[in-house]
């Protein structure tokens, strides 16, 4: 039986590394010495759908405090549950990762000496620990239904008492488990909790935790199908693959304890857990898909840089010294365990857009061209095949401080490209009030006799129409934007004219002077 009164860290002796079967062991303490090995963080996510924000912050936590620490990143597919986990899903997650330019040291298709890195080819394992609990009394059959278990929480809950499990089956003599499993019932398993004492922890985020083991009853190692729990097997994954330190989302809280004490009973090591603040929408609600929480896929396929992600996810509760855009090793010599906040962290679709600008200022023009190219418009033609080979460079340079996204600069392309682009009202309205008279002097000054100069760039143009038709400064230049563009804001003039070339603009003048 377990009879610790309380459930803390168990010291190991001199043979502990050779025992355990593994190496990286951080700060375990052997006769009053602390013994600093190998940093290891892991994330371990289960191919059930796609990564969301949430997920992706727990992955790149990990990966930052490793980095930071010169230590190994592992990543764990957790894939026990048969009915939901598909390869698909594993596949995307992985293509994910890889996008965001997170990458293990172990884990699929980076091999270690702590596989396999799958769940679902670990049940070997599982079984010798579930055997060893077994021989030590430590885990018990349960015949109880959903029914009664149900049934059992709704009176400990009318009479003010937590739900917790009420032991039904844990005092069950041998005879009676072999009269229910002759029967053709199928229990599921349960860890028996210490009846007294409590289990303590330094959380590296939220500090001290202290639970009482009373109030956790005995809970489910191992499903009546046979499959391992989740506290069960991710605790013991961590233990024996090496991980150190577990960053994770303040919902896993409640687990630790259980995950601790199952640990200790197996005489393994015992990670240092960190438990980060819960992400919320700007109503203070849990981040969800109907308030902003979108998939990575979703954010790739819409143009983000994976570097503004990752700059923004990597300061979303917790606190960098520079505001900077910052390249993936910044970002991992800069984090910190102790700059994790523990207040919930609110995610802002507006900052993260503040990041995608700064990515796109800090991208070449070559580096923004292919990002953008393939994108194709309404009648699905690529940019590529709309813009001109010659023009390029010039027209990226041109348009890329008014986009964010690939659609942006397929807007731009319709504005400089197609014959009569659209006006938009603010246009319709600057071009009416510009008048017939406006627009005739500017089609003169393109349009001039022989013996006058043709203006070769806006500026000039704009000089020369100001003077002609006596107007400056924002009656000037906005009937001019307007008339060419069709909008009454966008990139310079001056840089969209040698793209437009002077036939295209002079039909925009004209197509502007019909409207009066």
């Amino acid at each position: 039986m377990f009879h610790s009164t309380a459930c803390h860290h168990k010291r190991f002796g001199p043979d502990a590394q050779n025992f355990l079967g593994f190496e990286a062991i951080t700060a375990f303490r052997y006769h009053g010495r602390v013994m600093t090995k190998l940093t290891k963080t892991r994330f371990a996510p289960s191919p059930t759908g796609e990564l969301h924000l949430g997920n992706v912050r727990t992955a790149l936590f990990n990966w930052l405090y490793a980095g930071s620490q010169q230590g190994v990143f592992i990543l764990r597919i957790e894939d026990t549950d048969v009915d939901r986990s598909e390869k698909r899903h594993e596949q995307a997650l992985i293509a994910d990762l890889h996008w965001l330019d997170v990458h293990w040291q172990e884990g699929p298709g980076c091999d270690g000496d702590n596989g396999p890195y799958h769940q679902s080819a670990r049940q070997d394992i599982y079984q010798r620990h579930y055997q060893h609990l077994q021989d030590k009394d430590l885990m018990y059959p349960c015949f109880c239904s959903p029914q009664q278990l149900s049934l059992s929480r709704k009176a400990q809950l009318a009479s003010g008492r937590p739900p917790r499990y009420a032991g039904t089956c844990a005092g069950l003599s041998k005879e009676e488990i072999d009269t229910k499993l002759q029967n053709g019932e199928q229990p599921a398993w349960r860890f028996r909790v210490p009846t007294g004492g409590d289990v303590q922890f330094d959380d590296r985020v939220r500090g001290a935790q202290k639970f009482n083991c009373a109030d956790i009853g005995d809970f489910i190692i191992r499903r009546s199908n046979g499959g391992a729990a989740f506290f069960f097997c991710n605790a013991v994954d961590d233990a024996l693959m090496g991980v150190t330190h577990v960053l994770r989302g303040e919902d896993h809280l409640s687990n630790t304890p259980r995950q601790m004490m199952i640990l200790q009973a197996l005489e393994l090591p015992v990670p240092q857990y960190g438990h980060t603040a819960m992400i919320v929408d700007d109503k203070g609600a849990p981040l969800s898909k109907r308030s902003g929480s979108r998939s990575i896929r979703s954010l790739r396929e819409s143009g983000y840089f994976s570097a503004a992600v990752v700059n923004y996810m990597a300061r979303l509760g917790h606190q960098y010294s520079s505001n900077d855009f910052l390249s993936s090793e910044a970002l991992q010599n800069g984090f910190s365990l102790g700059s994790l906040g523990r207040a919930p962290a609110r995610f802002d679709p507006v900052q993260l857009d503040h990041w995608q600008k700064l990515a796109l200022e800090q991208a070449d023009t070559d580096t923004l061209w292919q990002w953008c190219s393939e994108y194709p418009d309404d009648q699905q033609r690529s940019i590529s095949q709309r813009v001109p080979d010659t023009q390029r460079h010039d027209f990226i340079n041109a348009v890329r401080d008014n986009c964010l996204f690939p659609a942006d600069v397929s807007h731009w392309v319709q504005v400089v490209y197609d014959e009569l682009p659209p006006f938009n009202e603010d246009a319709a309205e600057v071009i009416a009030a510009a008048g017939s008279e406006f627009y005739q002097a500017a089609l003169n000054i393109l349009s001039p006799e022989e013996s006058e100069p043709v203006p070769t760039d806006f500026r000039a143009f704009a000089g020369a129409v100001g003077k002609a038709a006596g107007v400056k400064g924002k009656q000037l230049f906005m009937p001019l934007r307007a008339a060419i563009s069709g909008q009454t804001s966008g990139p310079e003039m001056a840089r969209l004219w040698p793209l437009l070339g002077t036939a295209r603009i002079v039909a925009r003048l004209q197509h502007a002077l019909k409207q009066q």
